[in-house]
């Protein structure tokens, strides 16, 4: 029985819930708890977290296998999408490689930060009216969900905090891989003004050709709120520059 439903099982994908598991075997949930840990001892399966599976091939030894880790971040939360650094990397839109798998997400979870077989996770809840701009990749025969380029870089300046600061954005939009109108939409949809206001004072710099609306607000902000509380005024965009034009990259 256990290897039949391995079998069936595996034709769904590398991993699945216990659920699922539970609508295909059609027994008590105490007899696949039983048959879940026999597969998991004889190291036919692996535990990602509680009521969550991957099946490991035949061959790989206990232990010594894991799946690519955008496919066990899709295992962890619902509704969700790689985000931030993460996204970022997996454009190639920095050079930086993030030691963490960050994913967005609105619904509540109690962890938001763990690791799992040695790599580190952290979970961003968002406003649902954030939640956007999510394309699909395959990753080891698994759809997954990821943030296209220009929700990604608007991400990036909505929360700097989780793609390594502003340089990291200022490199990928100085790589210009991206659409400038969708951009434009996204900057608006995200209902930040201080996306708006990093983004125009980015694309200033880098010569970036696109309309934003005007700043009405008096107040400023940190262009890159990770960085030292200290910078000079830009008036245009009400932002406090805390970090040197030459360190983003952006001058000769």
């Amino acid at each position: 029985m256990r290897m039949k439903f391995l079998d069936e099982i595996a034709r769904k994908g590398p991993v699945f819930t216990f659920g699922e598991a539970l609508e295909l075997c059609k027994v008590r949930r105490e007899t696949l708890w039983t048959i879940l840990s026999r597969l998991e001892k004889k190291g036919w399966i692996e535990r990602i977290e509680k009521g969550k599976y991957m099946i490991v091939p035949l061959g790989a030894g206990k232990g010594k296998y894991t799946l690519n880790e955008f496919v066990i971040g899709s295992m962890l939360v619902k509704p969700y999408s790689i985000s931030y650094w993460s996204a970022l990397h997996f454009y190639g839109l920095t050079e930086q490689i993030p030691n963490i798998v960050f994913l967005q997400t609105t619904a509540r979870k109690k962890d938001r930060q763990f690791e799992i077989f040695g790599v580190e996770y952290r979970i961003v809840r968002i406003k649902k009216e954030k939640f956007f701009g999510i394309r699909k990749e395959w990753m080891e025969e698994t759809q997954i969900n990821i943030t296209d380029r220009e929700k990604t870089i608007i991400d990036c300046l909505d929360k700097p905090q989780y793609c390594g600061g502003i340089v990291e954005v200022a490199k990928a939009l100085k790589n210009e891989n991206f659409d400038a109108d969708i951009l434009l939409d996204y900057a608006g949809k995200i209902g930040n003004s201080g996306v708006i206001r990093r983004l125009g004072y980015l694309c200033d710099i880098l010569d970036i050709k696109i309309s934003l609306p005007k700043i009405e607000t008096r107040n400023y902000l940190y262009l890159d709120p990770t960085m030292p509380k200290k910078g000079l005024k830009n008036a245009r965009w009400k932002l406090m520059i805390n970090l040197d034009e030459k360190t983003l990259g952006m001058l000769e």
